[in-house]
């Protein structure tokens, strides 16, 4: 039988679990009935997130024959084919738009970062110019809006209509957001903002080598949020976009989805891919990025969520 182990002098160790008559730490555990039940509910709730996804992926790899005696979604290709794949990219529309999305999410979530960011720092020191009457506006700007007109007028006037600038200007800065870094900024200790100061470091050297490290799950969090907005709007699209060249995925997906109108593709050979294969394929090739970004930015997702809620 081995000894036991040592206690390391000044290391904290947790309580250990004090078990009575089954009940751990005076919390009885739930009884099994209500263990399988919980159970039960998570395998329905799973089902409910994962099957639609594995529906949309294997409709549009079935054939016309098989979307028809599965009644228009398909569970399971018997003989899956890409051939909606091809028909979509070789059409150059969705490829275009594709790209027109790409560049939009990426331009509009660096930019609306970079301004979210320098803004939430200026309100966060005190003695800034003009810090109480700015932020009063930018609480303002989340109560109240100026509705579908006004924005629209404004870009007229701006000449943004029919430009890309106009699917990102608009909603370049968020009044939440920037609630919400700012509330980042002010949990970070002052005395280390101090000890930076007296070295005679600069407030931009402050902001790139102190803050924005320190910042990074608060970071993550906006990015995420504004790169799914840039992603997913489409409703700028159809205010401010009028040549079709110019059309982000979102608006290509919404015309031949939801008004069950061609986009002219190239159809490979003489094979016809079925419409519900095509608008499922467009509808998989939407999904894809978003997919393949969150895994690497959900490990800071749980830390920026409840950026301010904890005092102390």
């Amino acid at each position: 039988m081995s000894a036991p182990a040592k206690a390391i002098p000044g290391r904290t160790y947790p309580p250990k679990a004090i078990r009575s008559n089954g009940v751990i730490n005076g919390v009885a555990p739930p009884h099994p009935i209500m263990r399988g039940l919980k159970g039960v509910f998570l395998l329905i709730a799973c089902a409910l997130v994962i099957v639609p996804f594995i529906a949309v992926i294997s409709t549009s790899l079935a054939d016309q024959a098989q979307i028809n005696a599965a009644g228009g979604y398909v569970l399971w290709p018997e003989n899956p084919s890409f051939t909606a794949y091809q028909a979509i990219f070789r059409g150059g529309v969705v490829t275009r738009a594709t790209l027109v999305s790409i560049g939009i999410t990426l331009v509009g979530t660096g930019l609306s970062l970079t301004v979210v960011t320098l803004l939430a720092y200026g309100l966060s020191r005190s003695g800034s110019w003009g810090h109480r009457p700015i932020l009063l506006l930018v609480l303002f700007s989340m109560l109240f809006s100026a509705g579908m007109i006004p924005n629209y007028l404004l870009v007229k006037q701006l000449g943004l209509l029919d430009s890309w600038w106009a699917l990102i200007l608009p909603t370049l800065v968020s009044g939440f957001q920037v609630v919400l870094m700012r509330s980042f900024f002010l949990e970070i200790p002052q005395e280390l903002l101090e000890a930076a100061r007296i070295d005679g470091a600069s407030e931009l050297r402050i902001l790139t080598m102190i803050m924005l490290p320190l910042s990074k799950a608060a970071m993550a969090v906006i990015g995420l949020f504004n790169a799914v907005t840039y992603w997913n709007a489409y409703f700028n699209a159809v205010l401010y976009i009028n040549t079709t060249s110019k059309w982000p995925l979102q608006l290509v997906l919404r015309t031949y989805v939801v008004d069950n109108t061609s986009i002219g593709v190239d159809l490979p050979g003489d094979y016809i891919p079925p419409q519900q294969s095509l608008q499922m394929a467009i509808l998989v090739i939407s999904l894809i990025p978003i997919c393949l970004v969150y895994p690497f930015l959900q490990r800071h997702f749980a830390k920026g969520v409840i950026i301010g809620a904890v005092k102390g």
